[in-house]
C-alpha cells in the first residue's frame, strides 16, 4: 500500500525534475501551484531575481467561498491570481504544476488563469 508520506515524496522528486527545465525570467515568470487537502495557493515567482510578483491563495482575506478544497476553489484562485499578475505588468507566464498531476483542481487553476487573460 502506498502510504500519503510516499506520495508527496514521489511528486517532490517528480517537481525537482520539472524545475530543471522550468524557470521564471522577468519576461515570463513562474506560476507555481502548491495544493493540500483543504486549499490551494499560486504565486508568480521571478526566479532571476528571486522575486513573488503575485499570489493568491483561498486562505486570503479576498477569497469568499465556503469552501476550499474543490475545484470551484482553485477556479477562484486562478482568476485572483490573474487579475493581480495582470495589475503588476505581467501577462505571459511559464506554468510550474508543482509535480501535480494536471487534472482536476490544478487544471481548473491553470484554465482559469487563461481565460482571465495570461498566456502560457
Amino acid at each position: 500500500m502506498i502510504t500519503k508520506a510516499d506520495k508527496n515524496a514521489v511528486r517532490k522528486r517528480r517537481h525537482a525534475r520539472v524545475r530543471k527545465k522550468v524557470a521564471g525570467t522577468p519576461e515570463r515568470p513562474r506560476l507555481n501551484v502548491y495544493r493540500s487537502n483543504k486549499h490551494i495557493y499560486a504565486q508568480i515567482i521571478d526566479d532571476v531575481n528571486g522575486v513573488t510578483l503575485a499570489s493568491a491563495s483561498t486562505v486570503d482575506n479576498e477569497f469568499n467561498l465556503d469552501t476550499t478544497g474543490n475545484v470551484e476553489a482553485a477556479t477562484k484562485v486562478g482568476q485572483m491570481v490573474a487579475d493581480r499578475a495582470k495589475n503588476n505588468g505581467v501577462s505571459a507566464i511559464v506554468f510550474d504544476r508543482g509535480g501535480y498531476l494536471y487534472h482536476g483542481r490544478v487544471k481548473a487553476l491553470a484554465d482559469a488563469a487563461r481565460e482571465a487573460g495570461l498566456e502560457f
